[in-house]
């Protein structure tokens, strides 16, 4: 997740601010560098086929840009590829905190009232409590979180193969997506193949203890194979789906799939 998003200045129209607005706006770090390299307002007009004449033909053109991008990254991802795991001894102390809202405003949710709602195309739309959530199978992952704004940390973390979760209420795994709601209002989604490999936990501990408020207590997904904004935290519901959900951020205009 990042930091509160500032109010954007209005756009100048002239060619070369545009073009500066739209590297601006492009989430990837690697993105950015190559259309600072080697991409002119023409060239972004020609593979986008807008005129880039205002504010809306720009968000326009990064918006097929994005879906391009999406597109591409869900052909080249693999179900079966493992991102890197490490030792213990490499995990980040502290773990850094990172929300759209700073530290102060934290959620604190009851654990004892918590029930995680799941609806949209599953077979059991049951809500599940921690107690149950704790009882499926554990595994336990030490992976690097890597986040849009350029930083990076290795933590520990525990909790449900969420394919093993899936399958448990007898989601329609054919369908195309699975979106997640939580208690700090933040609000995204993932592609079923991310949803079913086998390092997408519902993560309910880290580093060995109940996973704290500052990460995401009660539930949070854990995606080694996406960017930091793709893995939410306070989770209370989610939903499998084959409508587009979109995501705070990425409503926003950063990349849906997200993926690293």
């Amino acid at each position: 997740m990042l930091p509160r998003p500032q109010r954007k200045p209005p756009l100048r129209t002239d060619a070369a601010f545009i073009l500066k607005d739209a590297v601006a706006r492009v989430a990837l770090p690697s993105r950015r560098a190559f259309l600072r390299r080697g991409l002119t307002l023409g060239g972004l007009g020609l593979l986008t086929g807008c005129s880039l004449v205002d504010d809306a033909s720009v968000e326009t053109a990064l918006a097929r840009i994005s879906r391009f991008n999406d597109d591409v990254q869900g052909a080249l991802f693999s179900p079966d590829r493992l991102a890197p795991t490490y030792p213990e001894s490499m995990i980040t102390r502290p773990f850094p905190f990172n929300a759209y809202y700073g530290e102060d405003e934290i959620r604190e949710v009851d654990g004892s009232r918590f029930a995680l709602e799941v609806t949209g195309q599953v077979a059991d739309k049951r809500s599940w409590t921690l107690a149950e959530l704790n009882a499926l199978p554990q595994a336990e992952q030490v992976t690097r979180h890597i986040c849009v704004e350029g930083w990076s940390a290795i933590g520990k973390w525990g909790g449900v193969p969420f394919a093993t979760f899936l399958r448990r209420v007898g989601a329609d795994t054919s369908a195309r997506y699975v979106g997640f709601k939580c208690a700090d209002d933040y609000h995204t989604s993932i592609d079923m193949a991310t949803a079913l490999h086998p390092q997408t936990l519902l993560a309910l501990t880290y580093d060995g203890q109940t996973l704290p408020p500052r990460y995401g207590y009660p539930l949070k997904l854990r995606m080694p194979t996406k960017l930091g904004y793709k893995n939410p935290k306070h989770i209370q519901a989610l939903f499998v789906t084959n409508t587009h959900p979109g995501g705070y951020w990425e409503d926003q205009g950063y990349n849906w799939f997200g993926g690293i």
